[in-house]
């Protein structure tokens, strides 16, 4: 499977890249046809830093106080904290990150995060994005706790509907060919195609 990995390049700063596996792929949500390996964007410091300025450069002008980050985005978030402390609108603001719980696609907020959620302009961070599902339910997550969703930031994401802005550093668009499908309408398994492997916010784990 890795055989056929190959790497795109961010258009802003070819530091950033992510690799891709074409296949078939199973999500919580969908059936992909493309797996889109951020290990190093998540877990490398110098690439990790770089995108957290990208996406931090998009929000320069909208008021910060709280980065909820999901899917393992925790590093790139504190980095576009840092970045968005120094400059703009938000320029000396102390600005938190946190991870919440999930149950299911609900977030769950303990009582001692919800001061900084409450009555607060809130980002949301996550690693993918592309039927939107996650962002459209953190951001409901960030309204039912009190708080103004006034973005949200994805390293690889598709086109949907969402109350707030969303940015991307990729897009379905970079990779010829990407698909995703419900899995009652994957054409691959109407095929009998197995699935490669399961995809999540930590990995892929191969089935064959």
């Amino acid at each position: 499977m890795e055989k056929r990995a190959y790497e795109i390049y961010s258009h802003v700063n070819r530091e950033i890249s992510v690799r891709v596996i074409p296949g078939h792929f199973a999500t919580k949500h969908s059936h992909i046809s493309h797996c889109i390996d951020m290990t190093k964007v998540k877990s490398q410091l110098d690439m990790a830093k770089a995108a957290a300025k990208i996406l931090a450069n998009s929000f320069v002008a909208t008021p910060v106080d709280t980065i909820i980050t999901l899917e393992r985005m925790k590093m790139v978030g504190s980095f576009m904290a840092d970045e968005l402390a120094h400059s703009g609108i938000n320029n000396r603001q102390n600005i938190a990150v946190l991870t919440p719980e999930l149950m299911g696609d609900k977030m769950i907020l303990r009582d001692n995060f919800l001061p900084y959620v409450m009555n607060s302009h809130v980002l949301l961070l996550t690693a993918s994005a592309t039927t939107g599902q996650t962002i459209n339910s953190g951001v409901e997550g960030i309204s039912y706790y009190g708080g103004d969703p006034v973005g949200a930031a994805t390293v690889f994401g598709g086109e949907f509907n969402c109350p707030v802005p969303v940015v991307k550093l990729f897009g379905v668009e970079d990779i010829k060919g990407y698909s995703s499908y419900s899995p009652q309408d994957c054409p691959l398994c109407k095929k009998g195609v197995r699935v490669d492997a399961v995809v999540n916010s930590y990995g892929y784990s191969k089935l064959i």
